[in-house]
């Protein structure tokens, strides 16, 4: 399977998840999906400068991503999946499509109606609904900031 990281992180492309991710996992490509960012060229463009050349970004809307999920996980390119919420990911995850995949929440910060459940990871009631129904479509939840730091699993997700 090519696709090394499924992860909800609300910075997408940034210095953790291209170093600290990037060193653990040595990925060829980095697949971002958001409806807003596919059609937004000079988003992407900044998204670009976080990679060297050699690495691929995609960009892709919720759709898309589904139909091309079979794909990603066939090839040869080691990949990084990414989503800027939870609710994106659900969305992705929706008719099973994820099923028997683990996805990592992480980089979710402080916002109203949010509260803290780790120093990088905050969760409001929408996300918990959202984490609920990931779990229930047969994904196993974790939260990770870094690979080398401990997983918070979903339970103590939502009870801290």
């Amino acid at each position: 399977m090519s696709i090394r990281l499924f992860r909800v992180d609300e910075r997408l492309i940034h210095g953790q998840v291209v170093i600290g991710w990037g060193r653990h996992l040595h990925p060829g490509r980095f697949v971002v999906v958001d409806d807003a960012l596919a059609t937004s060229e000079w988003e992407q463009e900044l998204y670009h400068l976080a990679v060297d050349e050699e690495t691929e970004v995609r960009f892709l809307d919720v759709g898309s991503a589904r139909e091309g999920l079979d794909v990603l996980r066939d090839d040869d390119v080691p990949t990084i999946l990414l989503t800027r919420d939870i609710e994106t990911m659900r969305r992705l995850a929706e008719g099973r499509a994820l099923s028997g995949e683990a996805v990592n929440i992480g980089g979710l910060h402080p916002a109203p109606g949010r509260r803290a459940v780790r120093g990088w990871l905050n969760l409001g009631p929408e996300d918990e609904m959202h984490l609920r129904a990931l779990d229930e479509s047969g994904v196993t939840v974790e939260g990770r900031d870094l690979p080398d730091a401990p997983r918070v699993g979903l339970e103590a997700m939502l009870t801290s």
